[in-house]
């Protein structure tokens, strides 16, 4: 199997990610969505769709430690914030604070091997209604695809 860290190098560019973010987007009303590689060190970009202009680009990295994604990476489970000024847990804590943003959604991307690649997220500076079992469960989808690409390469050499 290729190695986790060749994992954005694998989906940048890659057409079908973009459509799965362009989704993303429509789906949840927000103008950010991501692909991103987390390490025990590191959170990378590795597809982006920004149309709100928050300024992050594939290849960027953010300090995992003022991520929600880091959380996700340890707790496995998908985080969604409809309103982040409408939540007394979320309205304090520094993350939304310090990007910005008013609505959240991510979800983790685990291979077939069972490893954490990262997380598919999206944000925005507005709130959106996003907490709803049938919208969760087709980005969950998507992040079962975006696994599926990372692991093709493996499938490809066995077959």
């Amino acid at each position: 199997m290729q190695s986790i860290a060749t994992g954005c190098v694998t989906l940048a560019g890659n057409p079908r990610v973009a459509e799965i973010l362009a989704r993303v987007c429509d789906l949840t009303g927000m103008g950010f969505a991501a692909v991103a590689q987390l390490t025990e060190q590191t959170w990378t970009a590795c597809h982006v769709l920004d149309q709100i202009e928050f300024g992050l680009d594939p290849g960027d990295e953010l300090d995992l430690k003022t991520t929600i994604c880091n959380e996700i990476r340890e707790h496995g489970q998908p985080v969604v914030i409809d309103s982040v000024s409408g939540d007394a847990y979320w309205r304090t804590h520094p993350t939304p604070i310090l990007y910005g943003f008013e609505s959240y959604i991510s979800l983790p991307i685990t291979l077939s091997d069972g490893r954490f690649f990262g997380t598919l997220c999206a944000i925005d500076p507005g709130p959106a209604k996003i907490d709803m079992p049938e919208l969760i469960a087709t980005i969950r989808g998507f992040a079962v695809e975006i696994a599926a690409i990372l692991d093709a390469p493996l499938r490809d050499s066995i077959g």
